[in-house]
């Protein structure tokens, strides 16, 4: 465990490991000396000798602020080493996560990436900080105390020598007795607080279909599942805690047995038993210590596993060689994807968007419309096949030059918890307060922020809670005009939304897709009707492709799916 989290320490504060490391013993010496230097005093004390004790206790003096002095350079330079790796280590784990394809997230939770980046990552700084110099302290100091006693009587010293693997054995059998029930404490927190986020962000669902208080039973079930597990962990802990606290006492009646035989049979002078006794009841303490902090030490190197399997998963390879995109210009070429092995999502695709042009994706739901959309912007890596985006394949381009060709307008808009404007500055974090203002008039974003309290300084809330479906689709479009890339992908989310909202997002969208290149998955007839080609797709694969009097000649799946769509349109309701 100590191996791995200090391979987790940044090269930049690596030099600094040698002095913690000599650090860290020196202070153990330090100890070692104070618990030996105390024989001599007590013994001067009790032969009436105060000299030689008032001697001896002055080398005790420097012993102990030796040691004081050592140990507090040692938390100094700990503490240095500890802001450097926590710094690094989170650095790296929130890179790694912008990294990694979305797919990893659909079997992730925020519960446990945030008990990860944040539990885990201070778990393993405390490591840095106190557990290493407590465990190194309490393998050394009773094993120096052992080996000067054997200078007294190497009957004392044997004893000690020998009770120091059987107590490490007991304390590792004890953290392995529970460490199970531990894991499985881990596991309910981690539901726990999945559940409690999504509990306060889901209110309107839970409030509207009377699933509140006890009525949501996914997180009761959790909360519940968690003080089981709780009470698990405790029941499971308590027979070690004892058995080790029990051979503890044990071994320091052993100890002891053996000086008072040793005195009554001559072996030794009164005062050096008394002495010894004294460094004995010190001599387990550093041990007694060290299995008391047994909960932290085995909860850091589980920390540490998490973070290490985390870092060592897959991420998209990322291009390095710089390139100049040409035209925009999107290519698939007999494309294969799954979410999952052996699971087919898109199959053998192929088709060309021309620079300028748009292109409609239309089918049934679940077909892989959406999907084509993210693959052309690379949030997965494709089967087989290839994906070009402005004259190079998407693989072969690094994600910035990639994403700089790229806006995308998906249905599932999330909007930071901070002001209008800087939810729309993420098109463009170096536009000017002008240039935001004029996305937001042309998104019609500024008649939603005339109702705000505050205005465009207004705080959207989590998600975009504080604003409605259409409101939160106007801001996205607002990030996507400000960004002005060549190529745009949309994924219309207007069906749900109210006449005036969708009115003011279909003027947005228009402003955004002109003289541009655009891949839409369309819902709404007009655009379907005006894309330059369409493309019906259903089960992974395109069905058929051409213009719209094309695909309504041929009389095939796209006429059918146009004429329910137009039939649709004018449903209404009738009177009894």
């Amino acid at each position: 465990m100590f191996t791995k989290v200090l391979s987790l320490i940044p090269d930049e504060q690596r030099r600094h490991v040698p002095l913690y490391l000599a650090l860290i013993a020196a202070c153990a010496l330090g100890q070692i000396a104070a618990y030996l230097l105390l024989i001599p005093v007590l013994q001067g004390l009790f032969d009436g000798d105060y000299g030689r004790a008032w001697r001896w206790t002055g080398w005790l003096a420097v012993a102990v602020v030796a040691a004081s002095i050592c140990s507090y350079r040692q938390m100094v330079v700990a503490l240095r080493i500890g802001v450097g790796m926590l710094r690094d280590v989170q650095t790296r784990l929130g890179d790694h996560l912008s990294t990694l394809p979305l797919g990893w997230f659909a079997t992730a939770d925020s519960g446990s990436i945030s008990r990860i980046v944040v539990g885990g990552v201070r778990d393993i700084l405390n490591v840095v900080t106190s557990l290493f110099a407590t465990v190194a302290t309490a393998a050394l100091v009773p094993l120096g105390v052992a080996i000067g006693v054997l200078f007294i009587d190497w009957r004392v010293a044997l004893v000690m020598l020998i009770s120091l693997p059987v107590l490490l054995l007991v304390s590792r059998w004890a953290n392995n007795s529970y460490s199970g029930a531990d894991r499985r404490l881990d596991a309910a927190a981690a539901e726990a607080n999945s559940r409690v986020v999504e509990f306060s962000q889901a209110q309107p669902v839970l409030r509207a279909f009377g699933a509140i208080g006890s009525g949501n039973r996914a997180l009761t079930a959790a909360l519940s599942e968690q003080r089981r597990a709780s009470t698990r962990m405790m029941v499971a802990s308590v027979p070690g805690l004892m058995i080790f606290a029990l051979c503890v006492q044990i071994v320091f009646l052993i100890l002891v047995s053996v000086l008072v035989a040793r005195t009554t049979g001559g072996g030794l002078a009164v005062p050096a038993a008394i002495a010894l006794i004294a460094v004995s009841s010190r001599f387990i303490e550093p041990i007694n210590r060290a299995a008391q902090l047994s909960t932290a030490i085995r909860g850091a190197g589980e920390a540490a596993d998490k973070i290490s399997d985390f870092l060592a998963e897959h991420d998209l390879p990322e291009a390095t060689e710089p390139v100049t995109p040409d035209a925009p210009e999107i290519v698939f070429d007999t494309v294969e994807f799954g979410y999952r092995d052996g699971d087919t999502v898109i199959d053998g695709v192929s088709f060309t968007v021309p620079a300028g042009t748009t292109t409609a994706i239309v089918g049934p739901s679940g077909g892989g419309k959406t999907t084509l959309l993210k693959l052309a912007s690379r949030f997965y890596d494709v089967g087989s096949g290839s994906i070009t985006v402005g004259g190079h394949d998407v693989r072969r381009q690094p994600s910035e030059t990639l994403l700089r060709q790229v806006a995308l307008v998906f249905q599932d808009v999330y909007l930071f918890n901070d002001t209008v404007t800087a939810n729309i500055r993420v098109g463009d974090p170096d536009a000017t307060d002008e240039q935001v203002r004029r996305a937001a008039e042309i998104a019609r974003v500024d008649e939603v922020v005339d109702h705000l309290p505050d205005g465009w300084d207004s705080i959207v809330g989590e998600g975009g809670a504080a604003l409605s479906g259409g409101e939160r689709q106007r801001v996205s479009i607002a990030r996507a005009l400000l960004k002005d890339a060549p190529i745009v992908l949309l994924d219309e989310a207007t069906s749900a939304l109210d006449p005036h909202s969708e009115a003011a997002v279909v003027r947005g969208i228009h402003e955004l897709t002109r003289d541009k290149t655009v891949v839409v998955v369309a819902h709404r007839l007009a655009t379907i009707a005006h894309a330059d080609q369409i493309l019906f797709v259903e089960d992974g694969t395109i069905v058929e492709q051409g213009t719209h009097a094309e695909l309504l000649a041929r009389a095939g799946r796209y006429a059918s799916f146009w004429n329910e769509r137009s039939r649709a349109t004018g449903w209404h309701l009738v009177s009894a």
